[in-house]
């Protein structure tokens, strides 16, 4: 494949794959993680800040978080935003930090958190068969502009479309292992 084409669809499917990772991160699995709470929005200084950029967020076993506003006027704001978010966790806050004790997952919880992993994972593909679509567009273009031989738009082609596999590959497996994590008691 030229290398400007297989860089750039790489880069993009590459950007694809780190934000399925990272929509998977916020999923709750059981397991403690900063990762659950720290893009939640908060109500900070008159406008919405996540609460990483306003607070520490520690692991403090497997099942708790300890969240410390670095403002302490924040802790109500801080304690509200994580309550509403509609995670369905309940943080307690006792004036110095918000601790977050995650409650046990349902069979049924569990089994709506593997449809929402599935359908990220749809949305990751969806976004994969996009950046194929639109650097089979370039390739056509340039051969069309005599940029590119015939055989070569081809062998471009096929090259783009294994690499399209490939990364689709990935997030099947990914989104398995988010599964089989979500699953696990």
């Amino acid at each position: 494949m030229t290398a400007m084409y297989l860089e750039t669809a790489q880069e993009e499917l590459l950007k694809s794959i780190e934000f399925f990772r990272s929509e998977l991160s916020q999923l709750r699995t059981g397991r403690a993680s900063p990762a659950l709470v720290e893009n939640i929005m908060i109500e900070a200084y008159g406008s919405p800040m996540a609460v990483k950029g306003l607070a520490s967020i520690s692991v403090t076993d497997a099942k708790s978080l300890a969240i410390e506003p670095w403002d302490k006027t924040l802790m109500k704001a801080v304690e509200d935003g994580i309550r509403n978010c509609g995670l369905g966790i309940n943080p307690v806050n006792d004036g110095k930090v918000i601790r977050i004790n995650m409650p046990a997952m349902t069979e049924e919880n569990r089994r709506n958190l593997v449809k929402i992993v599935g359908q990220k994972g749809e949305d990751a593909r969806i976004r994969i068969r996009q950046t194929r679509e639109e650097i089979r567009s370039m390739i056509i273009k340039a051969e069309e502009d005599g940029e590119l031989p015939e055989d070569q738009k081809f062998a471009d082609m096929e090259a783009l479309d294994q690499l399209s596999k490939d990364f689709n590959d990935r997030v099947k497996d990914i989104a398995a292992e988010k599964e089989e994590e979500i699953m696990k008691i």
